[in-house]
Order: structure tokens, then sequence, then C-alpha cells
């Protein structure tokens, strides 16, 4: 692929055509040269993902990511057009996609601040405790964390409900374990077999907008300045079993995916991890 070529005809075009101004077609231009940068082989939809993610690893501004989305999608558009290229990499990468594609994820160190960061010895900091233990332990939805009742959980595992009404089974560690069963035999009452395992001030079931507020207060109490929600929890989750060798099939069914290739959105995450790992402790790296 002449992309020298490929470039120069897409910014005639999007300046004489599209009417673009200056600004615009430069910094297109840059985007542009900067993802088809070493690439000589066909451009496939992982690669504009793996790409969009480096740029998040390297702290590039969601504005700026985004940017480089529109600029990509435009540029394949046109070469799709014009027969340079049998099909466009992008056809299939709407913008809410792409954000799932390339989640926030934390590091071991920053799970670790977020999971100390409630005072246990009140009610509130004992439950929140639980709740971020269990959302990390077992990778589970916000809405599906929500609707966990007391009996729900058990010596090894929680019966979760998924989209659909779906049950299925998933394990949970000993740490989450522990902070649940401190919530419950410090602050809760005599409970009813479906009484919810997570109540709100005002002893209603927890809702999520409660739970993403709370895990925001304690991402700033302890200085993480990413963007993160209770579904961080769960792409951080995901992305250390995987970091750890667990297979990807085992992470689907943890996670309640139906299709495996929702689930392999977070091998791309790893990559980094890996080459780091390698240069750090391969003899010959």
């Amino acid at each position: 692929m002449n992309w020298d070529l490929c470039i120069g005809d897409f910014l005639s075009f999007i300046g004489a055509e599209k009417g673009l101004s200056v600004n615009t077609i430069e910094a297109y231009e840059r985007d542009i040269r900067r993802f088809v940068e070493g690439k000589n082989r066909e451009i496939q939809e992982e690669t504009i993902v793996s790409h969009l993610s480096e740029l998040k690893e390297k702290g590039y501004a969601s504005s700026s990511i985004y940017r480089s989305l529109m600029a990509l999608r435009v540029f394949f558009r046109f070469l799709r057009g014009e027969g340079y290229v049998a099909k466009d990499p992008t056809a299939l990468l709407d913008s809410p996609k792409m954000w799932q594609l390339i989640p926030e994820v934390l590091s071991s160190d920053e799970v670790e601040k977020l999971l100390d960061a409630p005072d246990k010895k009140c009610e509130e900091g004992a439950r929140d405790k639980a709740i971020l233990e269990t959302l990390y332990a077992t990778g589970i939805r916000v809405s599906e964390l929500c609707d966990l009742n007391v009996y729900d959980v058990g010596d090894t595992e929680v019966r979760v409900r998924g989209k659909g009404g779906k049950e299925r089974m998933v394990p949970i560690g000993e740490e989450a374990l522990l902070a649940i069963d401190a919530y419950l035999a410090n602050f809760r009452e005599a409970r009813e077999k479906e009484c919810p395992l997570f109540l709100s001030k005002r002893g209603k079931r927890i809702g999520r907008t409660t739970v993403w507020e709370r895990v925001k207060h304690y991402a700033r109490a302890v200085g993480i300045d990413k963007e993160i929600s209770p579904h961080t929890l769960r792409h951080s989750f995901a992305t250390h079993l995987l970091d750890h060798g667990a297979d990807l099939r085992v992470i689907q069914e943890m996670l309640g995916h139906a299709d495996i290739g929702t689930t392999e959105r977070y091998t791309h995450l790893s990559k980094k991890r890996l080459f780091e790992a390698f240069d750090t402790f391969h003899p010959r790296g």
C-alpha cells in the first residue's frame, strides 16, 4: 500500500469536496500518518482498536482519541469508495462500541488502594468495602451487584442474575467473602432469604447510581486520576485474570458474555503488559 499516495488523494478530497478547515485537515493528516506508520499489511478492525488503545495508554485526551477515530473513519471510507481497499475496517466501529473496546483499567496497586479506602468501622464504609471487593472479585455488572440477595452468596460462589434473566454461578474470593460477612454480621439485623445484600442509607436495595458515586468517591480519595466507574472494576477483573494466564473461555463464562468476541476485547489490553514483562524479566530482552 502506497500510503503517501492514498493520503495525498484523501487530503485533496476533503479539502476540495468536503470544505474542511485547514486546521482540521492538518489534524486529520497527523492522525492518519501516526496510524499508518510502519503498517504494510491489510488493516483490520483490531488494528485500529489496538492503535486507539495505545493512544489512551500514552495519556492522550479523550477528545484527541475521538478525533483520531473520526479521521480514520473518513479516511477508510474514502479508500473503500476509491477502490484502494476491499473493505472498510471502521465500518462496524461506532463510537459507543469503540469506548467499550478501549476501557480504562486499574493497575493492581490502584485496585489495592481503592479496596482499602472505605472505613470498615462504620456501616457505610463496611458496605462499600464489601461492594468494591465483590465487584473486583467477581467481575459482575453493577446492575447484577444491586440485584444480589443475601442468600445468593455461598461459601465459594455467587448466584448472579444476568442479562435476559439468565443465571450463572460466579466464583468469589476469600477477601470479598470476609468483607461481606463483616458487613452483615456487624451492621445488619435478621435477614429474610430474599433480602437485598446491599442496602442504601434508607434501608432499601442499593441503586446503580449510589454504587457509581461511591466508586468515584473512593477513587478521588486515594488519588486515582483515571475516569473510573463500577464497570472499571469489571474491566480490571477480566484484564488481570488474562494477565495471569486465565483461559478466555473461563473469563467469558464468569463475565456472562454470550459471544466470545465480546470477551476478546481484553486481549489487546494485555499486550502492553506482555511486552513490559518480557523487557523486564527476559535475560536477553
